[in-house]
């Protein structure tokens, strides 16, 4: 009888967990392996599934004896496994790369340093109202594995972190979208820019004529790297300073879209997500909808309605004509740049959490013009002091969202907002950026 091949995922979580199934379903001996703690639904699953795992180890005589492994994004590859997993070639992958080898939908794959949720969701909201049989995957939604695994989708708009992508290599999107690139996860790239970059490009690997690239033509660096590299599919350019030939631009207040032998506008005032930042987002959706020959009237109707996402600029609720906005998913400087660039009342901004390398000064000018307060909220605030002391008249170092909450409060006067952008990782605190999202939303219904 041929032995099955081995397949170890790392990680026993939505990602990790999709993948065992997948992997099972195609014939697979799957063991799953998690140095932290499995969650009781992921091991329900698993057990339901009849799949071996451990928890709380890696056992490397079950590990390193495998044929292909699946790594969670949050796995660095300086862990030791990895590096004993590297040291034998044995193949490492992501979720993302092992799902499609075993689908033959079309794919949009959606990255940037920021919005990528914002326009993942707009997207597939997009083509999903217009009739499609699409699923939602990557960063948001069901593992794109398990979908793979259990669905027949015939599209799948997929959200990619940068971690993700690097454990792509066969993959190939039919629509890719980059929508930024601005200094994040350094610390993961050796706090080199460059290694962050090249990463970021991963989204057009294996891409050919027949396959689209949209990116923002009015970001430095992924303009800098379009002269460098060679780009097989179709460009499609999306800018809110030039006006373009063909992609999306704007003109007099209005925006105009241009691909695929179709034109399309409305005016940026009937656009449901306002500002900068979400003309881009919905910029992005709305070529993506027009290359799959969506009906402009249906791309229209969801630009104009569509409701946002949830801890991303979330305006929640109002205690005594002060505002509170959860943008727990700001978790680096460019996303809280926009945040506080959008802001039209005097802030009490709540930051903090693990940093990642960022540089405070890129926010000195729209502190010192829109932040009242700061309220630091992490186990170590040292830098965030440091970088803003003197800067606002008052800075409050907290350690519990209740304490950040309730000191925001004190601190905000009727017509201010408290803002939390936190430019940093949750993980100090919280489990995830939604847990600190939710976290915040619970402590303001408390006040």
């Amino acid at each position: 009888m041929m032995r099955k091949e081995k397949l170890v995922i790392l990680g026993g979580g939505e990602s990790g967990v999709g993948a065992a199934i997948l992997g099972a379903q195609k014939g697979f001996d799957v063991f799953v392996s998690d140095l932290g703690e499995i969650r009781d639904e992921y091991q329900n699953v698993l057990k339901h599934y009849g799949l071996s795992y451990e928890e709380k180890q890696h056992t490397e005589t079950l590990i390193l004896d495998a044929d292909l492994v699946v790594k969670s994004p949050g796995i660095p590859e300086k862990a030791p496994i990895v590096v004993g997993l590297r040291s034998k070639n044995i193949p490492v992958i992501s979720e993302i790369e092992f799902g499609g080898r075993f689908t033959s939908a079309k794919t949009i794959c959606i990255t940037g340093s920021n919005g990528k949720t914002t326009t993942t969701m707009l997207t597939y909201e997009i083509l999903k109202r217009a009739g499609l049989n699409v699923g939602l995957a990557g960063n948001v939604g069901k593992s794109f594995a398990l979908q793979v695994a259990e669905e027949n989708f015939d599209y799948y708009v997929i959200e990619l972190s940068s971690y993700q992508l690097d454990g792509m290599f066969n993959f190939k999107a039919d629509i890719a979208v980059l929508l930024n690139i601005t200094p994040d996860h350094l610390d993961r790239y050796d706090y080199k820019m460059q290694n962050y970059v090249d990463s970021k490009m991963r989204i057009v690997q294996n891409q050919g004529p027949d396959d689209w690239f949209i990116y923002c033509d009015d970001d430095p660096i992924i303009t800098a790297e379009l002269e460098k590299r060679t780009i097989n599919a179709t460009k499609v350019p999306f800018s809110i300073t030039q006006i373009l030939n063909e992609g999306a631009w704007v003109e007099n207040d209005t925006m105009k879209l241009n691909v695929n032998n179709k034109t399309f506008d409305m005016t940026i005032y009937d656009l449901a997500l306002q500002g900068k930042h979400n003309l881009y987002n919905s910029m992005a959706a709305g070529l993506s909808g027009s290359i799959v020959n969506l009906r402009k009237e249906g791309i229209r109707e969801c630009l104009s309605d569509f409701q946002g996402v949830e801890h991303r600029l979330e305006r929640f609720l109002r205690v005594h004509n002060i505002e509170f906005i959860n943008d727990s998913k700001a978790t680096n400087i460019n996303s809280v740049w926009y945040a506080l660039e959008s802001m039209q009342s005097p802030v009490i901004w709540i930051v903090g959490g693990i940093d990642k390398g960022n540089d405070y000064s890129e926010l000195y000018d729209l502190v010192k013009q829109k932040v009242k307060a700061i309220v630091c909220l992490g186990k170590d605030n040292s830098k965030i002091i440091a970088a803003f002391d003197g800067m606002v008249k008052e800075i409050v170092d907290t350690r519990s969202m209740e304490e950040a909450v309730r000191s925001s409060y004190f601190l905000a006067e009727k017509g201010d907002a408290v803002l939390l952008s936190p430019a940093c990782a949750s993980f100090d605190l919280f489990k995830n950026y939604e847990d600190r999202g939710r976290q915040f939303k619970e402590a303001v219904r408390n006040l």
